[in-house]
C-alpha cells in the first residue's frame, strides 16, 4: 500500500478534496491560485474563478455547492455558471473560505479565516435548509471539518491551537448539541492538524500541514498509525475509488522555499493511497 502521485500539478494551496460519488470523479481546489481542479479519463481538467474557492459539496450529477470567499455557489460543471445561494462574510474583505464538507443531513459545514491567518479572526457555519449559522467564533485556521458514521458527532480544529475537536450532534437535524470537548490534543507534539475524514469504521484521518503525511485515531482518539507522503505540506484527505477504498490527500507548496520544492518535487501534488478504506460516500448537499 504504497502511496503514489495521482495528480502531478502542482498546487500553491492544493484542499477541499472531494470524490464525487454519482461522477466517480475526484474534485479539489488551489484555493489562492482561484481554481477548482479535477482528471477523468481523458485527462487533466480545471475550473478557474475569480476570487478564492476552497470546498464544496455534490448537489446532483452535474452541481456543486461551491465556497468561496464570499458566498457559497450552485455551480454547474456543464456551462460553468454559478449562481449565489447565500452570502458567506462578503462584507469581511479580510477573509475567506477554508475547510468544508457536507453532513449527513444535507447540511454544509464551512469555515472563514483570515486571508492571512489573521487571529482568530474567522468561524464555522453551517447551511442547513436555506440558514447559515455561525457554529463557532474566534478561529484562526478552521480545518478537519468531518462527520462520524453513525452521525452522533462532527469533528474540528483551529489548526494553530493544535486541538481535535468533538462536538455531538442532534440526531434529527444535526445541529449541535452541547459545548465541544477536545478530542485530540496535539500541544505536546509538533503536529498541525490540517484536514481530515473519517472512514466507515469511524477512524479519523487527519492530515498534518508540515508534517510530510497523515495520522489515524480509533473512535478514542488512540493513534492507529502514520502514512509517510512525499511533500511537506500535505493538506487534507478524502476517500474515493469505486469501492471507497483509496484514500487520496492534497498538499501545497506556500511558504516553502525554492530548496525545498527542488527537494521534493512532489510538493503540491495530490496524492493517493489503496486499500485504506472503505470511506464514508459523501454526503449530498441538499439545496
Amino acid at each position: 500500500m504504497t502511496a503514489y502521485v495521482y495528480d502531478d500539478r502542482r498546487c500553491r494551496l492544493g484542499e477541499g478534496p472531494l470524490w464525487h460519488p454519482q461522477r466517480n470523479q475526484l474534485f479539489w481546489f488551489d484555493i489562492t491560485e482561484n481554481r477548482l481542479v479535477s482528471r477523468t479519463t481523458d485527462g487533466p481538467v480545471e475550473w478557474n474563478f475569480d476570487e478564492n474557492v476552497s470546498a464544496a459539496g455534490w448537489v446532483d450529477t452535474d452541481t456543486l455547492l461551491v465556497a468561496s470567499e464570499t458566498g457559497l455557489w450552485r455551480f454547474s460543471l456543464s456551462d460553468k455558471s454559478r449562481d449565489l445561494v447565500v452570502p458567506l462574510e462578503a462584507d469581511n474583505p479580510v477573509t475567506r473560505s477554508n475547510d468544508g464538507r457536507a453532513d449527513p443531513w444535507g447540511g454544509f459545514w464551512i469555515g472563514t479565516m483570515g486571508k492571512s491567518a489573521e487571529f482568530e479572526a474567522g468561524a464555522i457555519y453551517r447551511f442547513h435548509r436555506g440558514e447559515l449559522r455561525r457554529l463557532f467564533d474566534n478561529i484562526t485556521v478552521p480545518n478537519a471539518i468531518c462527520f462520524t458514521p453513525d452521525r452522533r458527532c462532527a469533528y474540528y480544529t483551529d489548526t494553530p491551537t493544535q486541538l481535535v475537536m468533538r462536538q455531538a450532534l442532534d440526531e434529527k437535524t444535526g445541529w449541535p448539541t452541547g459545548d465541544p470537548d477536545v478530542f485530540i490534543n496535539l500541544r505536546e507534539t509538533d503536529i498541525l492538524p490540517d484536514g481530515a475524514v473519517v472512514d466507515m469504521s469511524g477512524n479519523l484521518w487527519i492530515a498534518k500541514y508540515g508534517g510530510s503525511g497523515m495520522s489515524c485515531y480509533d473512535a478514542d482518539g488512540k493513534l492507529l498509525g502514520v502514512l509517510k507522503l512525499d511533500a511537506l505540506q500535505t493538506t487534507c484527505p478524502a476517500f474515493g475509488g469505486p469501492d471507497l477504498s483509496t484514500l487520496f490527500c492534497t498538499s501545497a507548496t506556500q511558504t516553502l522555499s525554492a530548496d525545498q520544492i527542488a527537494e521534493k518535487p512532489n510538493n503540491g501534488a495530490v496524492f493517493a493511497i489503496d486499500d485504506k478504506g472503505p470511506g464514508q460516500a459523501e454526503h449530498r448537499v441538499i439545496l
